[in-house]
């Protein structure tokens, strides 16, 4: 009978045994890590592969090295021209230090949210609506470098954003079309102003010439005569000059008078 008892209790022991031997080993994938502690102390960082934890005594965390894409809720913004706008965004980042992405803050994913959306709102309410608009590329940047930097000491890499949509009110859009609208008349303006100077000028140019040179206004005269001579419909007067009169003139007036 104590026999009996004593195998079984050795069976017991080796159950127990046997469960928590299998219980210690861990099998991490290539994309993560285990930070693990020792008696609530860190004691490393293990993986990837078979991993042997002891129980009661250490503890492990499981970190995911893989690039996390985080979709920044929408954010109110005031630019720096006192226009409201939603903005939001997406960031795109990754643990490169399991052991302070866990000792260093208590949750990495909700405080690098939290960050990305202040951020958000401190970068662009120093920016104009125009900037927003047109210069998004340089703000991405602007985002992700602050956020890198702010977030170094948690561990983490942040390696884009990306700014998806800027939404501005409705009564915003009319005056902002209104706005284009007048400043594309502006420049309509401007261009013909810049046409007829450039017109003048060139005209000038040409007077200047013709009035140094009678031949080519006589030339000039000529071609005209010929351009408007195609049509028939016209009824063309052609001036002789004075000087080419005056000799017929005279001609015809000698012939006149009686020879003696």
């Amino acid at each position: 009978m104590m026999f009996t008892d004593y195998s079984l209790g050795a069976g017991a022991v080796i159950v127990v045994v046997a469960i928590l031997l299998i219980s210690s080993f861990r099998i991490l994938r290539e994309y993560e890590r285990g930070v693990v502690f020792m008696l609530g102390r860190f004691w490393r960082v293990k993986g990837p592969g078979l991993v042997l934890v002891i129980p009661a005594i250490q503890q492990m965390v499981r970190v995911d090295l893989r690039t996390i894409v985080m979709d920044v809720p929408s954010q109110d913004v005031i630019s720096r021209d006192n226009v409201s706008v939603k903005v939001n965004a997406v960031l795109y980042f990754r643990v490169i230090d399991p052991q302070k992405a866990i000792i260093q803050v208590a949750n990495f994913y909700e405080a690098t949210s939290q960050m990305a959306q202040t951020t958000l709102r401190a970068v662009l309410g120093k920016h104009e609506l125009d900037e927003m608009l047109a210069e998004r590329d340089r703000l991405n940047l602007d985002i992700q470098q602050i956020l890198d930097s702010q977030t170094d000491a948690w561990g983490i890499k942040v390696a884009n954003v990306e700014i998806k949509h800027v939404d501005i009110d409705p009564s915003m859009i009319r005056a902002i079309a209104q706005q284009a609208e007048a400043e594309r008349a502006r420049r309509a303006k401007v261009i013909h102003a810049d046409g007829e100077l450039q017109a003048s000028e060139k005209l000038l140019q040409a007077a200047q010439m013709l009035a140094r040179q009678p031949e080519a206004m006589q030339l000039r005269f000529l071609q005209t005569l010929a351009s408007i001579a195609g049509d028939k419909s016209n009824t063309i007067v052609f001036p002789v000059p004075v000087d080419v009169i005056t000799p017929i003139a005279e001609a015809i007036t000698r012939m006149r008078q009686p020879t003696p």
